[in-house]
């Protein structure tokens, strides 16, 4: 903001001069000269007459008249700066109304955590840090996200929609010859074209088969972190199925061997810290994107903060809880060492989940439906917040319909870059929105289009003739929400509280519901825990939502996930995962060809296994039904 008080040198040329003071010592000088020279005159010489000394008095006279119009004159003018003046009050004042620097931004991205998965929401989580940076800051109540890794980074990283990206089914997977297309400008490209100093730390999971598709050449000046989606937290072992494994960590585009044997939250926030720490914050402005590989699995938190949960009946979600207070201490550390070197009262500090969380390994979306790699809100809505000393209300929730994809705009918009060659995106500036409390221009979501993942279920028919029932996909328009095809496992998972539960039970719900349907319509605003499916009796409402399904399909780029590469084996590349393809290899096309894991895999036939299925389904649909009954909190 610019400052509204004049500087020194401006308050020095604006002041008035009092014209009795200043022509005081003007009238004393010439006055001094007359006497002295009368003096003079009569001792040198004697007057020859009394006309000469009447002459000489009248000149002296019109000499003083003359001096105190011009010094009269030279008063006024300083009380009205002219040009040169004004050109002075610029070069002096120039720290008063130049423009402030743009904010440094910290985007912070965690990795399945869960809607119930922060204090805020939760009863048995403990997160004060975040809890008191969201409370002072804005929380988002109506933030989405992707429903798996890959989807949630492209869309953020480059502000468009999985179908306009290539990257509409799954994720990247380690040995898959693919990446986020390399013709596409990144937000991190566009922040240093603003001036920024752009660092990556944690997790990529865009894809690094060349050396093109790496963080440093996607625009960050730095990166320090794994490539791939998942990896441990202490040895950073990233394995591709059961045997195929490799050293993952990487400095830059080199291999950061012997680095490993710190728990990756730790190494990360470490890294932040001296990144801070040798920044000039007055130099340039800094975007780091801090991407945590937590509180993804393996569950191995230290010990140390498993204890104040030992109380905890359920296993994984007790260390599931401590890793997420470790990314609350992380957090912590990063805000102190903002304040303490400089940066925070010209930051802007984002905090953000990547999808919903994963039941099975102690992650809870409760009460939303469904979980990670869903499209029901557990899938997809995330938690998020943001602190800045900039936000003009703050300590407030929002509840207007922010998705991703809107970063990529915002955060150019707070950087001050042209945007008029940014038309294709998705996105949309909701700094407003967040800083000043005003409407969201975002009114629709698209959640996703994959041609891939189908089911037989649906038909054309079934789509009133405007869309393929069969196909997966999901669409938020106001206050409706549609999804079509197979949206994933979609019941309702409490909160943990039994000591363990059997892993075949989770696998049972996921096949739980009624297969036969293929098209669902909510009101998400009335329901949002999806509950009361409105499909049958608002045909009105599915036709038009099938409709801009059908309009975004048109639009849509072919899916890119080609089979596996033998080359990219960590084994043939000194034992870690990195780039396989080198430069001046020709890039395949694989348009049209699509690979699908396990898809001719043959299945033993059980029988005993069909009865005793039958029972937990039976069960499992008890339960499901009380579970049902409960109430929105």
């Amino acid at each position: 903001m610019r400052s509204t008080q004049p500087s020194d040198a401006t308050s020095r040329i604006l002041q008035p001069v009092p014209l009795q003071n200043s022509l005081i010592p003007l009238l004393d000088l010439n006055f001094f000269f007359f006497f002295l020279l009368n003096y003079n005159f009569g001792c040198r010489k004697q007057m020859s007459s009394l006309v000469e000394l009447k002459l000489f008095r009248m000149r002296m006279a019109s000499f003083v008249l003359t001096t105190l119009c011009l010094q009269t004159c030279a008063s006024w003018r300083r009380l009205r700066p002219n040009r040169v003046d004004v050109e002075l009050f610029r070069d002096e004042g120039a720290q008063a109304f130049k423009r402030k620097q743009p904010p440094h931004i910290i985007f912070i991205l965690t990795d399945d955590q869960g809607f119930n998965d922060i204090g805020y929401h939760s009863t048995d989580i403990r997160s004060p840090t975040l809890d008191k940076l969201a409370s002072e800051g804005v929380r988002l109540e109506n933030y989405y996200v992707q429903p798996l890794c890959t989807p949630s980074r492209s869309q953020l990283i480059t502000g468009r929609y999985q179908i306009h990206t290539g990257l509409q089914h799954s994720i990247i997977r380690p040995r898959q010859p693919s990446c986020l297309p390399v013709d596409m400008v990144t937000l991190p490209q566009r922040l240093q074209e603003a001036g920024y100093s752009t660092h990556m730390v944690g997790k990529w999971h865009l894809g690094f088969y060349r050396k093109n598709c790496l963080p440093t050449r996607r625009g960050f000046h730095t990166f320090f972190g794994s490539l791939t989606g998942s990896v441990d937290y202490y040895t950073y072992g990233s394995c591709d199925g059961k045997a195929l494994c490799g050293f993952d960590l990487h400095e830059g585009e080199s291999v950061a061997w012997g680095r490993g044997g710190k728990y990756s939250t730790h190494l990360y926030t470490q890294r932040v810290r001296k990144i801070l720490a040798t920044h000039d914050s007055s130099s340039k402005p800094l975007f780091i994107f801090l991407a945590l590989q937590a509180v993804h699995t393996p569950l191995k938190p230290p010990k140390e903060y498993i204890y104040p949960y030992r109380r905890m009946g359920n296993v994984p979600r007790r260390k599931y809880a401590a890793m997420v207070s470790i990314v609350d201490e992380a957090v912590r550390n990063i805000t102190y060492a903002l304040r303490k070197y400089g940066f925070y009262r010209n930051s802007v500090v984002i905090f953000s989940t990547d999808n919903g969380a994963q039941p099975l390994t102690g992650g809870s979306n409760w009460p939303l439906r469904g979980c990670k790699g869903t499209y029901w809100e557990g899938g997809v809505r995330g938690v998020a917040f943001v602190h800045s000393p900039l936000i003009r209300h703050r300590r407030r929730v929002s509840r207007a319909l922010i998705h991703i994809s809107d970063w990529y705009p915002t955060l150019l918009g707070l950087a001050g870059s042209n945007m008029s060659q940014d038309q294709e995106l998705d996105g949309f500036d909701v700094w407003p929105t967040i800083s000043e409390g005003k409407e969201s221009p975002r009114f629709e979501i698209l959640h996703n289009i994959d041609p891939l993942h189908r089911r037989s279920q649906g038909s054309i028919k079934e789509g009133h003739g405007l869309w393929d029932t069969n196909v997966q996909a999901a669409i938020r328009v106001g206050d409706w929400k549609l999804l079509t095809g197979d949206p994933g496992h979609g019941d309702w998972i409490p909160p943990h509280v039994l000591t363990n539960f059997p892993s075949s039970w989770w696998n049972l719900e996921r096949q739980s519901g009624d297969k036969r349907k293929s098209i669902w319509l909510y009101n998400i605003t009335g329901d949002p825990c999806e509950r009361h499916d409105l499909a049958g009796q608002r045909p009105d409402i599915v036709k038009e939502l099938l409709a801009r399904l059908a309009f975004y399909n048109r639009t849509a780029i072919p899916v890119r996930y080609p089979p596996d590469d033998a080359r990219a084996d960590p084994n043939l590349n000194g034992g870690a995962w990195g780039p396989w393809v080198g430069d001046e290899e020709e890039e395949e096309n694989w348009d049209g060809i699509y690979y699908k894991r396990g898809k001719n895999r043959k299945r033993k036939k059980c029988r005993l296994c069909k009865i005793h299925s039958f029972f937990k389904k039976f069960n499992l649909k008890i339960m499901s039904n009380q579970i049902a009954g409960a109430d929105w909190p």
